[in-house]
């Protein structure tokens, strides 16, 4: 078989693609694409369905707990009603920063209980977290780790990592990314478009193709520990992991 045509049997065999990094306004304040805005984009874009992965970060200056909670989780539940009205799959993740660093991580495989635990964590760090808090049905991966300002963690802290940043605006330095994934026998390697912006044509950059539809935030986890997925970057090209 040659590799067009491996390609499309591929393509068939795991054929519902998911982004795993977007980011809606306001909630991440760096982002300029309101709920409506993307669903119909990665409705145009081909896509079954969009991981919502907004800045989750300690803001006891603006909100309590609980307020920040409610205030975090509705663009997530706006999106997710747009989008059953056209047919994508909305589920929920979060791009966590402690106060240690700039650091981001992405984490799959939460609800609003877990992002209560994880919020009263923020301020003592990653060590910290992953040493006392047990999330077994959830993932925990660094985001973007070569980019500017990113500090290099102890691997045995993560599950994986975001080798594959597509971000028009950042430099991720995808291949280092790649490559230190490989040296450090990283777990889980995904792809993620980081999707933040209005015309900068990097929407739908990257997802990744599943067989199946995962029902929820943990199933979508569960997916990525049973590394039975590929990845798409640029929307055509097919990495195998």
């Amino acid at each position: 078989m040659d590799l067009k045509n491996l390609k499309e049997e591929l393509r068939k065999i795991y054929k519902v693609r998911i982004e795993l990094h977007a980011h809606t306004s306001p909630v991440s304040g760096c982002s300029e694409i309101s709920p409506k805005e993307m669903i119909d984009t990665y409705k145009k874009c081909g896509y079954d369905a969009v991981v919502i992965t907004n800045h989750f970060n300690f803001m006891w200056d603006k909100f309590t707990r609980d307020e920040y909670l409610s205030y975090y989780l509705k663009d997530y539940e706006e999106t997710k009603e747009y989008g059953e009205k056209e047919g994508i799959k909305v589920l929920l993740g979060a791009e966590i920063r402690f106060t240690e660093n700039n650091n981001d991580y992405l984490v799959y495989g939460v609800n609003r209980e877990i992002l209560k635990d994880i919020y009263d964590l923020l301020p003592y760090g990653i060590e910290n977290f992953r040493k006392n808090y047990k999330m077994d049905k959830s993932v925990f991966l660094q985001a973007h780790p070569m980019r500017d300002g990113m500090v290099k963690v102890d691997p045995k802290l993560l599950d994986g990592i975001e080798a594959f940043n597509l971000h028009a605006g950042h430099n991720s330095r995808v291949g280092q990314a790649a490559l230190y994934a490989k040296e450090e026998g990283m777990g889980i390697i995904i792809a993620g478009t980081d999707f933040h912006h209005k015309n900068r044509k990097h929407e739908g950059l990257s997802a990744l193709l599943a067989k199946n539809m995962p029902e929820d935030s943990f199933a979508l986890a569960s997916l990525l520990k049973s590394k039975d997925y590929l990845l798409e970057v640029g929307r055509n090209n097919i990495i195998l992991i």
